[in-house]
């Protein structure tokens, strides 16, 4: 960007929509100008904002003063003009470093090319009085020197004075010089809420921030402090657990050996205890028995009494029951008697009745059969009568005979051509069957191409399948892979085709329409994730096409035939072939044309062609126009060996259609020939009928004239068979009644009989009562008795037993009692000792495993003595090696334990002050950063909304602890096909970052707490409509009310572009006739111009 030496490079505000200050001086930028803003303006700008930018002997500046304004400042200039300078100068004389512009590491670089120094001087806004900050560059010493309000300084205090103002030049969200431009999208997510917080965040947003990450790595510290002291403890217990256990061991064996000396002085005692316990049980019982033996004696003497009175009772009753049972069978004697004599007159009576019942109905039925016969003769007779008036049947009988003997005729024609069409159709379908047969072999042959392409391309395989199940899916048709569609008409010519046409190629779908072909590869590739190839056939066929020479010239060098001639295909897929690999144009040769081959491709000029075993390309050099040729093996044909002669197939299925149509042309006349000799069947079967019916008529009238005289003879013997009915029945009923005057004096005898009978029964019942009464009782007391009896014999043994038992225990007792006490040393009078009565003292430190015991706290039971003096006689016996210096290293120890609790105790306070801590302050932060992120993201939605695109901002946590690694992340979409992805580097292109980029800022101009923003040729990447869409949102944005400055440079701008009263645009002019800063007269200038406009003729 230098310009000539001795030249000035002026911006000047010629296309500045806001209002032009009325002193004329202030239209010449000038260094010695005062740097206060004019008055009618300064309540526009905001507290920080830059009100004049002077430079001097600055890149490609000599001297040149800049004035912006409060809102928008667009700086336009061609390149090498001098706009970015303007920004390098703020940057620097703000305190900047040079490294963050991007173009030098020392300030020296940044003075004009030829001077020694340099000067840049900026003038902020306050409310209190404009800041006028001077920074002098030395390029020598490449040193700077500081001057505020023309007073010298250091750069600390102007760092101060600048961040006092919360200008941050060296922040990407406020400051974004052309060579840092690529730079925003390349930062991290935490850079960028780093940047965020300190550009539109609250001042103390990043401090509470920075406090955050501080605590938390202290609080990381602590934990780690912790966890070792912890650790640390964890071992010092588990050492000294290993020596509890041998100070445990040396008290528990002193334990163990007092308590075996009190169970062997215990054992004695329970022992002589037990049998004393046993004797007093013994004596007890052995009373008790005697009691209850006298008792059981006493008891017997009523029993025996009682038992002799009721068996005299008994004897006496069951003679009672013995007299009446003898006068009862008497009496059901005679009873009997009358009752049979009763029942044979009822017997009679019944028998009168039956045989008077019998005569009856014998009439009924002999008049009843008279009636009948009577009325069949009627009936003959008149059908002899309707008989005699029929004519002669013969001549209808010999009629229906000679039509059955035709009919019969063409039945037995009809089944003769049955018979025929039948063999017809087995003879057909046999043939059907060869055919068939054939057809599956062909068929077996394509299954051998179909099987190799599975086992090779298995994707493809499982495509074709698809496409078989799923052709109703496709408007033309389809043509499945290459390799299944071409049929070679002698395999030994497969290795040409195979080494022609890619295997890609091979295995591909041919379609007729790219529509089908889109819905094919979504469904194939995209649903099922098959890896198949697909193609289009040409629209105009190349299947026929004639080669460019014809086959005759070429077979004096030994060529056959053209690729085409060597196989069969459907022509969409020949044409396609036909015009991506020429195939009409590839001869094949033999040997002879190997042999030849120099001259052949001198003569013939063809580019690809084929020996018995090569094939040759020839190609000519675009630079020496000279042939050359390169020749590769023929690799061996591994798909199109299998030959299937289509032509022959298609013969065989036209051959399969004849022969089907024959069998439903056979099939038909079977069914007519059926239908016909079913007709005659019926036919045969009527005249069959009407025949038998006429030889019925005509026989019919001799039969009647027999059977009426039949049936007459019949009705005579009937009417002379007669009978009297009522003097058979006047005779009975005398019978009956002489029979019932005898029976009912029968009866009355027979009913005194039950009386007396019923009177002796109740009678025997009672003394059957009285009887079983008095033997119950007698049997009860039978068994009361001898359950006495067998009671008293045992209790009378058992009473022998104990008392000799308690002899025996007595004796025991005494042997034991001075046992015991010669064990104990005690006299006769002498009681247990005080020490076996209660608890010795605890073992000191509280090192028993188990309290200490007295008689009382031992067992009670000899088992359970010596099961504990076995077992504690063992343990005694295991407690050896003990060393008595572990008791005092055991106590140390726990000294030491004690001491790292309690410091491990304060770390633990500490870690939870620092804890909560992080709680307040992460509280303070976290809930107006998440506010202020859901702003930008609203604002930056809008923005990208409004540009039919979609773009969203969010705060990144990964996890919510670790505060060094929050961020912001930026997701953007500009296609509605795709999804939000984040803004990097690499998946967006140039325009589209700048885009996002540019967005974001603009997002954070209404929230920013920053005086002035600067973008430095940001738009060079995007494309007009997208230029045109931020410009408007920048104007939009920048030109509101109560916003901060903002600086826009740009090389170019679109035309018809909207502009606002509130934005001022300064062009950048350089050159080596621009006029000096002080012969610059705005004013002038205008007037000319209008002067110009005004005399140019009207057109």
């Amino acid at each position: 960007m230098a310009t000539p030496s001795g030249k000035t490079s002026t911006p000047t505000p010629l296309a500045s929509k806001r209002p032009l200050p009325k002193d004329p001086s202030s239209e010449v930028p000038s260094k010695k100008k005062s740097s206060a803003p004019p008055l009618s303006l300064s309540g526009h700008f905001v507290e920080g904002s830059i009100v004049r930018i002077a430079m001097e002997n600055f890149l490609t500046y000599d001297i040149c003063e800049v004035c912006p304004g409060p809102h928008l400042n667009m700086i336009i200039g061609a390149n090498g003009t001098g706009k970015s300078s303007i920004v390098c100068a703020i940057c620097l004389g703000l305190a900047g470093k040079p490294a963050f512009m991007g173009r030098a590491d020392k300030v020296g670089f940044f003075v004009k090319r030829g001077c020694s120094k340099g000067m840049v001087e900026i003038e902020l806004f306050r409310s209190s009085g404009n800041l006028v900050i001077t920074r002098e560059i030395d390029v020598a010493k490449n040193q700077s020197f500081w001057f505020i309000n023309k007073k010298s300084t250091t750069q600390k205090v102007v760092e101060e004075q600048v961040a006092a103002l919360n200008i941050q030049v060296g922040n990407l969200c406020q400051f974004l010089p052309q060579d840092k431009v690529g730079e925003f999208a390349k930062l991290s997510k935490i850079e960028l809420l780093e940047a965020t917080e300190k550009s539109i965040g609250p001042p103390e947003m990043h401090r509470y921030h920075c406090e955050l990450k501080n605590f938390r790595e202290k609080e990381k510290q602590l934990e780690t402090s912790c966890k070792e002291k912890t650790e640390y403890l964890e071992k010092m217990v588990q050492r000294n657990e290993r020596y509890k256990q041998d100070v445990e061991r040396f008290y528990e064996r002193k334990r163990h050996l007092d308590l075996i000396e009190m169970l062997e002085a215990k054992r004695p005692w329970v022992e002589y205890e037990n049998v004393r316990q046993e004797y007093e049980e013994v004596k007890q019982a052995r009373d008790r028995v005697k009691d209850e033996v006298r008792k059981l004696k006493d008891g017997q003497i009523p029993i025996t009494r009682r038992i002799e009175e009721i068996e005299m009772q008994r004897h006496n009753l069951e003679a009672q029951i013995k007299a009446k049972a003898t006068d009862i069978k008497e009496t059901s004697q005679k009873c009997k008697q009358k009752q049979d004599v009763i029942e044979r007159k009822d017997k009679h009576i019944e028998e009168l009745q039956q045989a008077l019942t019998v005569k009856q109905n014998a009439e009924l039925d002999r008049q009843r059969r008279i009636s009948n016969t009577r009325k069949m003769i009627e009936d003959l007779q008149n059908e002899l009568r309707t008989t005699e008036n029929c004519v002669n049947l013969q001549p209808q009988i010999d009629d229906i005979t000679n039509d059955l003997r035709r009919v019969q005729d063409e039945k037995e024609s009809c089944e003769s051509e049955i018979i025929d069409k039948l063999k017809e159709r087995e003879t057909l379908e046999k043939e059907k069957k060869s055919v068939n047969d054939q057809i599956v072999q062909f068929d077996n042959l394509m299954n051998q191409k179909e099987d190799k392409l599975r086992q090779r391309y298995r994707d493809t395989y499982d495509a074709v399948l698809w496409l078989r199940n799923n052709r109703d899916k496709f408007k033309q048709r389809v043509y499945e892979p290459i390799m299944l569609m071409i049929n070679m008409k002698d395999n030994k010519n497969a290795k040409y085709i195979e080494n022609h046409i890619p295997s890609n190629d091979l295995r591909a779908f041919v379609f007729e329409s790219q529509e089908d072909m889109e819905v094919f590869l979504k469904e194939v590739r995209d649903n099922k994730k098959l890896r198949v190839n697909a193609v289009i056939a040409p629209r105009s066929s190349y299947a026929d096409r004639a080669p460019s020479r014809s086959l005759n010239e070429l077979k004096q060098y030994g060529f056959f035939s053209y690729l085409r001639e060597l196989f069969d295909a459907p022509a969409p897929v020949m044409s396609y072939l036909c015009s991506q690999y020429h195939i009409h144009e590839v001869p094949v040769g033999t040997e002879r044309t190997r042999e030849r081959i120099e001259r052949v491709i001198q003569e013939t000029r063809l580019k690809q062609m084929y020996t018995a075993e090569e094939k040759y390309v020839v190609k000519t050099s675009f630079y020496s126009n000279k042939v050359i040729s390169s020749n590769t093996s023929l690799k061996v044909a591994q798909f199109l060996t299998v030959t299937v002669d289509l032509e022959q197939r298609r013969h065989l299925e036209e051959h399969l259609k004849e022969i089907n149509r024959k069998l439903q042309a056979v099939e038909s006349g079977l069914i007519a020939l059926r239908e016909k000799n079913k007709h005659l069947e019926h036919k045969d079967n009527e005249l069959r009928q009407r025949k038998k019916e006429l030889l019925e008529r005509k026989n019919k009238k001799r039969q009647l004239e027999q059977k009426i005289s039949s049936k007459l003879g019949s009705l005579k013997l009937m009417e002379q068979d007669t009978c009297n009915l009522e003097e058979e029945e006047r005779k009975a009923n005398t019978k009956i009644k002489e029979i019932n005057v005898q029976k009912a004096k029968l009866v009355t005898e027979l009913t005194n009989l039950i009386k007396i009978c019923t009177s002796l029964h109740i009678q025997k019942v009672d003394l059957i009562l009285q009887n079983t009464t008095v033997i119950s009782e007698k049997n009860k007391l039978e068994s009361d008795y001898m359950a006495a009896s067998s009671q008293l014999r045992v209790k009378e043994q058992h009473f022998i037993e104990l008392d000799e038992n308690r002899q025996r225990l007595l004796q025991k007792c005494k042997e034991l009692m001075r046992r015991a006490r010669q064990v104990c040393n005690l006299g006769a009078e002498q009681t247990v000792p005080q020490e076996y009565q209660t608890q010795v003292p605890n073992i000191p430190n509280g090192h028993n495993s188990s309290p200490p015991m007295a008689f009382q706290d031992l067992p009670n039971t000899l088992d359970e003595i010596d099961a504990l003096l076995t077992e504690e006689r063992s343990r005694a016996s295991c407690f050896t090696g003990l060393n008595p210096t572990v008791v005092e290293e055991y106590t140390k120890r726990e000294e030491e334990i004690e001491q790292l609790t309690e410091e491990l105790k304060i770390k633990k306070v500490e870690l939870d002050k620092y804890r909560e801590s992080i709680s307040q302050v992460k509280e303070r932060w976290l809930n107006p950063l998440k506010e202020l992120v859901e702003k930008i993201n609203e604002k930056f939605s809008n923005f990208f909304s409004s540009m039919q695109c979609a773009g969203e901002v969010d705060l990144h946590i990964e996890n919510e602890e670790d505060y060094d690694k929050y961020g912001i992340r930026i997701r953007v979409k500009f296609r509605s096909s795709t999804q939000l992805h984040e803004l990097t580097p690499h998946h967006q292109s140039g325009g589209e970052r700048s885009v996002s980029t540019m967005l974001y800022l603009m997002a954070l101009q209404e929230l920013n707490r920053c005086p002035f923003r600067v973008v430095d040729e940001i738009n060079q990447g995007m494309d007009p409509i997208n230029e045109r869409r931020v410009f408007e949102m920048v104007v939009n944005t920048a030109c509101k009310e109560n916003t901060s400055q903002y600086f826009f440079i740009t090389p170019k701008l679109l035309q018809n572009l909207p502009y606002s009263e509130k934005m001022t645009v300064l062009f950048v002019y350089n050159g080596p006739h621009m006029l000096e800063p002080n012969r610059w007269n705005l004013k002038a200038f205008q007037r000319r111009r209008r002067r110009i406009t005004f005399t140019q003729p009207s057109q």
